[in-house]
């Protein structure tokens, strides 16, 4: 037997997976790394650490499958997005740490370009809005703050790469400088429309072309693992950002088709086919996958508070003590007693997008409980996920059928439950829940013919459970309203303050 192995280079750890010929899972391995915070705002990684725990771990998952090297078919990688590392071609040396894509050391130098009305060309070119989340401005921070790298990149000397190119960079020996078009399409550079590097965008943020990795496709061989790696000779052959992966990993391969994960924050993908749609509603278009020369776009979104809230219930408020207690306080209470939280801890993404809006409750009476407090948390979450859906509804003119859904917050069946009812749709959960690195897997396995098509491994896609809407459309509709009257109330908090 064969099998393949995905790379998971998470913010905050790495983690690597043995997938047999079924997408069954053979071995794990997980380690986490150091979070640097150097200033308030600033997020970094030392990309040396990266490489280490990502090719450690990669060795201990083969262990733990009990299969070598040579048993491998393929390797995939999927990574952190935008987190932006540039490093020395001759020694392979980073010249600073990796800047994250949490990062807000360049929010000053993006609202500038706003102000010189570059944001339509950008929306236009890259489907992104200007935003230090990107990898563009973390780019010109290094170029113009540590010392001697303008020059050196200028000559040549110095190599970009999100984390994937770092990985596939050191993976090879250095002898693949690549990314893939997911992943560029996130530095705030690429055309998603000819599929290249933007030429104008390099100029307007003065980063030489000589600097960027070369753009292939998400799923074809980039190289073969160096010998002085101890997972050596499998050939590298697919990559994909890790929301796209997970877009991917999901099946969700025809128009219409919708994954959100339910982290920390929340990511919500809608498969929008294969022309890309400029959002009116303020949120991404961005390169799903490119398989064979053909890409396939999609709309994101992204919740700031997901499963946060409940981090919040637990260590803010102290109404429980382990997250998983939730779901049980939630269900001490019929309903959610006229109780609306909204979480704009750190103000709202989309389609809000109000940095000065803050978290609130309202409808509190004598009679309010701590499960009532619990149960509007959980379907805040809800709420803000059928807000971004609705909004991709309005670019995208397509009907949801069904949300496949994945993340920790996703194993909570009261909040499944409450996402089927407000949405109208089946909310369905795979049997299969590491879809992120699936679907690397299945990017590098189709590359080597480990799958046969697409087709095939469609097939694989289990559901593990189906949240069927129980709720009539009536009542649904009354409690977004309510919803919405709540988030009203919490937008420009700290504007209002400030009058």
């Amino acid at each position: 037997m064969s099998y393949v192995l995905a790379l998971d280079q998470g913010t905050t750890s790495s983690r690597a997976i043995v997938f047999d010929h079924d997408g069954v899972v053979r071995g794990l391995a997980q380690k986490e790394f150091e979070q640097i915070f150097p200033r308030a705002g600033w997020v970094e990684h030392d990309p040396r650490e990266i490489w280490a725990s990502q090719i450690g771990v990669a060795s201990e998952a083969l262990a733990r499958a009990s299969i070598r090297p040579s048993d491998l078919a393929a390797v995939g990688i999927t990574n952190q997005r935008e987190t932006t590392i540039v490093w020395d071609r001759d020694s392979g040396e980073p010249i600073y740490n990796a800047i994250v894509w949490q990062d807000r050391r360049t929010a000053d130098y993006c609202e500038q370009l706003k102000r010189d009305g570059a944001g339509a060309t950008i929306q236009q070119k890259t489907g992104l809005l200007i935003d230090a989340y990107f990898s563009a401005s973390k780019i010109r921070w290094l170029l113009d703050h540590v010392p001697g790298a303008r020059a050196r990149a200028d000559a040549g000397q110095l190599a970009f790469g999100t984390v994937d190119t770092w990985l596939l960079w050191n993976l090879t020996g250095r002898g693949a400088h690549v990314t893939d078009a997911t992943n560029a399409s996130r530095t705030m550079l690429f055309n998603i429309h000819t599929l290249a590097w933007d030429e104008q965008l390099l100029r307007l943020f003065d980063v030489p072309a000589s600097l960027l990795p070369e753009v292939r496709s998400s799923s074809e061989v980039y190289g073969r693992v160096s010998t002085t790696v101890a997972i050596e000779g499998a050939p590298v052959a697919g990559i994909a950002g890790d929301q796209q992966a997970a877009l991917f990993g999901q099946m969700c391969r025809t128009p219409g088709m919708s994954k959100n994960t339910y982290g920390t924050g929340c990511f919500l993908l809608q498969n929008i086919g294969t022309a890309p749609i400029a959002s009116r509603q303020q949120l991404l278009t961005t390169i799903a996958w490119q398989i064979g020369g053909r890409a396939q776009y999609a709309l994101e979104g992204s919740v700031f508070i997901g499963g946060a809230v409940v981090q919040w219930i637990r260590d803010g408020l102290g109404l429980i003590r382990t997250a998983a207690e939730i779901e049980p306080l939630a269900a001490s209470v019929s309903d959610n007693g006229g109780v609306y939280l909204v979480p704009a801890f750190a103000g709202l993404g989309a389609p809000h997008w109000d940095p000065y809006a803050r978290g609130t409750i309202v409808g509190i009476t004598r009679g309010t409980t701590a499960g009532h407090i619990a149960r509007a948390a959980i379907e805040s979450i809800a709420y803000q996920v059928a807000d971004l859906l609705d909004a991709m509804a309005a670019d995208a003119g397509i009907a949801l059928k069904e949300l496949r859904v994945d993340g920790g917050a996703a194993t909570n069946n009261a909040l499944m439950q409450f996402q089927a009812d407000v949405l109208g749709v089946p909310v369905v959960r795979p049997a299969v829940t590491e879809t992120t690195a699936l679907g690397a897997a299945y990017l590098a396995g189709l590359a080597v013919g480990y799958w046969s098509s697409i087709d095939a491994i469609t097939g694989q896609w289990r559901a593990d459970r189906r949240f069927e809407p129980e709720m009539t459309r009536r009542a649904a509709s009354a409690l977004r309203e309510r919803w919405t009257s709540a988030l009203t109330r919490s937008k420009s908090w700290e504007n209002a303050q400030n009058v």
